[in-house]
């Protein structure tokens, strides 16, 4: 599969692409990298060939794909359809083997009947939704994937699956992931896309690296180039210091120069036409200066929360059942947090990590004794489809409003995006907007379910160094392998028969 001089454009003339070119061969693993809604999706939409696509954005330039391309969706959307009726085996051209089925389902670490199961996909949890589709790619024996953010919602014994999955896989693979340690495990070639000038200029940079080498050597360029532009001028200022002190000498020994000096007047007109063609000289010049570096930057913002005495009991919860619908997942749960710990909650997709989560969120809030803030798996738990993120992030007020916009100009909204209803917003953005609120919302306990997913792992180790400082508690449930190691003191691994210490 090929791109030759891809560009992508919405239909409100932003250009998400321009004269985008690569190829993907056998063996290639090519990760997409960039903030949010620079366009990522929507690349691995039109390379697949996505029908919804000439609804929002033009494209022109080549791609040829000959091969047969499975596309893994980021979001599922079965709408009333049960697991079995997703499935559908006899759809298929060609006969699945009961061995087939009883491989992958043990891969993906599903029970064997999930493939007949009546309950709706829609009720499945979103690492349980990721594993189906994962299947379904499986058995369509695909010559090309593409993966958009198959490492959101599933849990750490699956990640390891499918960093072993994309590595020992001959077929080319071009996926979305914000997973810093599946990408460094995986990935040896890097799509990075970029919005430069507020948004307003794309970059694409394609290289075939491991993705440690290209942060490494981004980095060092970016350094590099900054020091040799602020070099060149300091010393081009230097030297226009140096320039002016001399004119303005020439310019005052001219207006003193008398008609009885004639002579001194005419060698100072002649200087005085030397230094102003030095100032020419000078204006051609600093066209011909090292530019600063110009890049995407990780986005992020303090969180200004506020701090819990060591010995304060923040939680202090049990539970003797944990239940979704009718089925029992776990038993006697106990948790009890004091002081401003930072603890994680691992476990198996399908456990009841969210439902769990959301008791305890309650239980805090309901105490009426600290301020908590929490950010849910589903985003449109706590935001509203048809508010803009300056309805959810101000009082209402006009100095709210602008301290609104200055934090989500801070997060690189841009201002169509500042006023745009949060439901036309990206995964990312909704994340950031939730994270904002957090921010700004001077808590003493964060509740954070899967809060990494959706930053870009430019942005993420920026996220997980504020969250490192909160001076609060956080109680988190986390797939993410380095927010666990870098932000969590205690983790605890939620299993049929309760909380687990790790």
């Amino acid at each position: 599969m090929y791109v030759n001089n891809l560009n992508i454009e919405t239909l409100d003339g932003r250009v998400l692409i321009e004269n985008l070119s690569f190829s993907l061969a056998k063996g290639d693993k090519a990760v997409v990298i960039g903030e949010e809604g620079n366009g990522k999706s929507t690349l691995l939409k039109v390379i697949y060939g996505a029908k919804e696509l000439s609804s929002y954005v033009k494209i022109s330039g080549a791609i040829v794909a000959n091969e047969k391309i499975g596309y893994l969706a980021q979001e599922l959307d079965a709408g009333e359809k049960t697991v079995a009726e997703f499935f559908d085996f006899s759809s298929f051209p060609f006969a699945i083997s009961p061995k087939q089925l009883r491989m992958i389902s043990q891969e993906l670490s599903m029970d064997e009947d999930i493939y007949y199961s009546p309950v709706k996909v829609k009720n499945l949890s979103g690492g349980e939704k990721v594993k189906i589709q994962l299947a379904k790619l499986l058995f369509g024996e695909c010559d090309l994937l593409l993966l958009d953010e198959p490492s959101n919602d599933i849990d750490i014994g699956t990640l390891i699956w499918l960093e072993d999955f994309i590595n020992s896989i001959d077929i080319p693979i071009m996926f979305v992931s914000h997973d810093e340690t599946l990408i460094e495990n995986t990935a040896n070639m890097i799509i990075h896309i970029e919005q430069l000038r507020r948004k307003t200029t794309p970059r694409v940079t394609v290289a075939r690296l491991d993705y440690s080498t290209y942060v490494e050597e981004r980095l060092f360029n970016i350094e590099r180039q900054t020091q040799t532009a602020k070099k060149e001028k300091e010393n081009f200022e230097k030297r226009q210091r140096r320039w002016r002190e001399i004119y303005e000498k020439v310019d005052r020994d001219l207006a003193n120069c008398t008609s009885r000096t004639p002579t001194m007047g005419r060698l100072l007109k002649k200087k005085m036409k030397t230094v102003k063609a030095q100032e020419k000289r000078f204006d051609k010049e600093k066209g011909n200066l090292a530019e600063f570096p110009d890049f995407e930057e990780a986005v992020t913002t303090d969180c200004y929360g506020a701090s819990i005495p060591n010995g304060k009991v923040v939680l202090d919860f049990s539970l003797y059942e944990l239940k979704i619908y009718d089925k029992t997942l776990s038993k006697n749960i106990n948790l009890k947090i004091v002081g401003p710990k930072k603890i994680c909650i691992t476990g198996n997709n399908g456990i009841g990590k969210t439902t769990l989560i959301k008791k305890i969120y309650e239980s805090i809030k309901d105490s009426g004794v600290f301020k908590v803030a929490y950010m849910p798996q589903n985003y449109f738990d706590e935001l509203d489809p048809t508010a803009t993120p300056i309805d959810f992030l101000t009082d209402g007020t006009k100095e709210g409003t602008t301290k609104a916009r200055t934090y989500l100009g801070c997060m690189k909204y841009r201002a169509d995006e500042m006023c745009r209803p949060v439901s036309g917003l990206s995964g990312g953005q909704k994340a950031k907007l939730l994270y904002l609120k957090m921010a700004l919302s001077d808590c003493e306990v964060m509740i954070l379910d899967e809060p990494t997913r959706n930053f870009s792992p430019i942005t993420n180790p920026s996220i997980r160094r504020v969250l490192s400082k909160f001076p609060g508690a956080i109680i988190s449930v986390s797939h993410d392998r380095k927010f666990i190691d870098e932000v969590c003191d205690t983790v605890y691994r939620l299993t049929d028969t309760g909380l687990v210490t790790v």
